[in-house]
């Protein structure tokens, strides 16, 4: 599937959401209903009449006349010999085609007779057909009954503020899921609420960024005082809560938490500081029940881009709050699935008091953490269990710890230092270590047939991945970032991609960025927003923060917003229906994830301030659709923040489509023709600040 081409915003013409869109749609319905008017009258005689001229031709021209009595007369008399002849004609022509016609319905009998064990998918095939076709129509009559005749989505209703599909508890128990699995991720097709999702009552406008990394408020997430107070010590040292806002002060003279801890980390690396990362080859770290992101927030300045998995919570969770500070998040489900990343993906795996085993299932969960580790890359665990001073007291710990040790060596892992509850391994750089473990101690290398680029939630492997992989290259061997992220010519070809292609992706999304600034600014992306009775905020102060690519392709449109001094990050989503670049936007020090856009994607809702897409209606619906248009715009509505934006580039069928559904959610909405000559428009989104009245 081709992707839309940028060519600028030299001749844009903007035209409105739904009044010219009504206009048009109003005069075909009147000029629809004066015709049922006038034929309603007759309408079963028009019927019949189209019927009997299907059949029978009004006055046929009669080859051989008319007799009298009004009968056609019969040229085939017995006493005729030409009218004999013409008789013994027509019975060999009636033969000949009676033979073929046996034949045929034969060959057919014989073809269904041997396809018997066929017929129930010759019969789903149809149904499947079927029922597309009525979507399909269904979807057309909409659009050409035009914007007034349909049905505004309702509101959600209170439960569904956090709502998180596919990870429902009550939904996943009625599936029979139990003792825990009922907490992992369960996506069955027809369990979508297309209804809006409301925020809190109090909710308000996140603060804009930086302010807003270290200030949220209490309204905006699920969780309580009582929660924060019942937290880990750490993180009870790095917040300070009121009645409307929860204060982040790791920055802080008074409080030495995340500061002291990450420099403690840098050096138990061989580092003088924190700030060293990038030059050890360290530019992202998966956090692994990252708290409410304090190490990933205060690692930000440092150019060190952290993303935070965890379980989902019903409440007080981890991953919400992280959000809401606007960094990177995602909830997982680690402890039964593989993660959404190809291996070799990250340079360091970070778990502190994470709540993960890692010696359940004979390791199974440290297989995984190293599969997704590059070369040469870190694993810092903090953990009571590692404190070698707690072990006479708890000799369940030490067992534990035992075994993490050994397998963490037998995975040809390094310890590299141990202090109080902090441990430190770097995994092996060369592949020379595997073969040289005794037989038997440790678990197999993976197969290319276990060893896939594309993991999308599958069981987890007992077998180390990553070592076959033309992308097996040490974390020291790689360029420090930023050079990282400006691929060359061989290092492209590890992807099978071409430099003339990166570099007309990188220069077409550098000039969409520019369109977009030129375009939607002061509004958006100004770096200085301001909302009416605001007062002027000093840079870097932005309104955006953060920034979901549904089509992310290359990471061009990520690089682009960098290279442009924009101080967002950018959730990079390679769909599962496209081709597949992620890992190389991982290795450009990017983040990202692989997603099915059928399928809920796993956040929480109001995470993001801007939704980009190029390209993707198009690739989700240039081919046999498995979901509607409807069920991914109100996926869209969940991901995005109250005041937030979408920003829509395809083709201009789809995206008039689009916006007769922008009425049914409510988003005020307006359609950019990008140049007179080109079938590409763009689609410019915003949705509402609609508040929930209190009871």
């Amino acid at each position: 599937m081709s992707r839309p081409s940028q060519r600028g915003i030299s001749g844009l013409r903007i035209s409105g959401g739904s009044n010219d869109f009504s206009d048009s749609h109003m005069n075909d319905r009147t000029e629809r209903e004066d015709l049922d008017r006038r034929g309603s009258s007759d309408d079963s005689s028009f019927a019949m009449r189209s019927s009997f001229r299907m059949s029978f031709p009004d006055n046929p021209p009669s080859k051989y006349g008319i007799n009298g009595n009004g009968f056609v007369s019969d040229p085939y008399i017995a006493g005729n010999p030409r009218g004999r002849h013409k008789l013994t004609m027509l019975l060999l022509k009636f033969s000949l085609v009676l033979i073929v016609i046996l034949a045929l319905t034969g060959s057919f009998w014989w073809t269904i007779s041997i396809s018997t064990s066929s017929r129930g998918h010759i019969f789903l095939g149809y149904r499947r057909l079927q029922e597309q076709l009525v979507s399909d129509l269904w979807d057309i009559g909409e659009i050409s009954l035009g914007s007034s005749r349909l049905k505004d989505l309702e509101f959600c209703t209170e439960e569904f503020e956090n709502y998180v599909p596919c990870f429902n508890l009550s939904e996943n128990a009625a599936l029979g899921f139990s003792d825990g699995n009922a907490y992992d991720r369960h996506c069955m097709h027809g369990m979508r609420q297309n209804c809006l999702v409301l925020p809190p009552v109090n909710y308000k406008i996140p603060l804009r960024w930086p302010t807003g990394k270290d200030v949220i408020w209490v309204a905006n997430v699920k969780i309580t005082a009582q929660e924060v107070l019942s937290s880990g010590s750490m993180t009870k040292r790095m917040m300070m809560l009121d009645e409307e806002q929860i204060s982040f002060r790791s920055a802080s003279l008074m409080i030495d938490g995340v500061e002291d801890y990450s420099h403690q980390i840098a050096e138990m690396i061989g580092l003088r500081n924190e700030s060293n990362f990038i030059e050890s080859g360290v530019r992202t770290i998966l956090d692994i029940g990252c708290g409410y992101g304090s190490f990933g927030a205060h690692l930000f300045s440092k150019d060190i881009l952290t993303i935070c998995i965890a379980n989902y919570e019903a409440s007080g969770s981890q991953v919400q709050l992280t959000l809401e500070r606007g960094l990177p998040a995602m909830i997982s489900s680690l402890p039964s699935k593989q993660l959404p990343y190809p291996s070799l993906s990250f340079d360091m795996l970070h778990c502190a008091r994470c709540g993960i085993d890692w010696d359940r299932q004979d390791g199974i969960l440290l297989i995984e953490a190293d599969r997704v580790l590059k070369p040469g890359g870190y694993f810092v665990w903090t953990s009571p269990v590692t404190n070698a001073q707690t072990f006479h007291r708890d000799k369940d710990n030490q067992k534990r710890w035992n075994f993490v040790r050994d397998f963490a060596e037998n995975l040809c892992w390094e310890m590299l230092s141990q202090q109080d509850d902090t441990v430190v391994w770097k995994k092996t750089s060369k592949k020379s270590c595997y073969s040289s473990r005794k037989p038997g101690t440790g678990p197999s290398l993976c197969s290319k047939g276990h060893d896939v680029e594309t993991p999308y939630y599958r069981s987890l492997q007992a077998c180390i991945g990553g070592t076959q992989s033309r992308r097996w290259i040490p974390i020291e061997k790689r360029r420090t970032w930023p050079s990282r992220a400006n691929l060359n010519k061989n290092e492209l070809a590890v992807y099978g991609l071409h430099q003339e292609e990166f570099a007309e992706d990188a220069e077409t999304s550098k000039m969409t960025v520019r369109n977009y600034w030129s375009l939607l600014s002061p509004l958006i992306f100004s770096d200085h927003p301001k909302r009416p009775g605001d007062e002027d905020p000093s840079p870097p102060y932005n309104m955006l923060r953060n920034v979901l690519d549904m089509n992310a392709r290359f990471g061009g449109f990520n690089s682009a917003l960098l290279e442009a001094g924009k101080s967002v990050w950018v959730m990079n989503v390679v769909p599962t229906s496209g081709p597949n670049y992620l890992s190389m936007i991982l290795d450009r020090g990017y983040v990202g994830v692989l997603h099915d856009w059928c399928e809920a994607f796993p956040t929480y809702p109001r995470t993001y301030d801007l939704v980009h897409a190029e390209g993707l209606l198009s690739l989700e619906y240039g081919q046999q659709r498995r979901c509607t248009m409807l069920d991914l715009f109100s996926e869209i509505d969940r991901l995005l923040r109250p005041e937030g934006w979408v920003i829509i580039h395809d083709r201009a069928p789809l995206i008039e489509s689009a916006r007769t559904l922008t009425t049914r959610l409510k988003w005020d909405a307006r359609v950019v023709e990008i140049e007179s000559t080109s079938d590409e428009r763009l689609l410019i989104c915003q949705k509402p600040f609609f508040k929930r009245q209190p009871n």
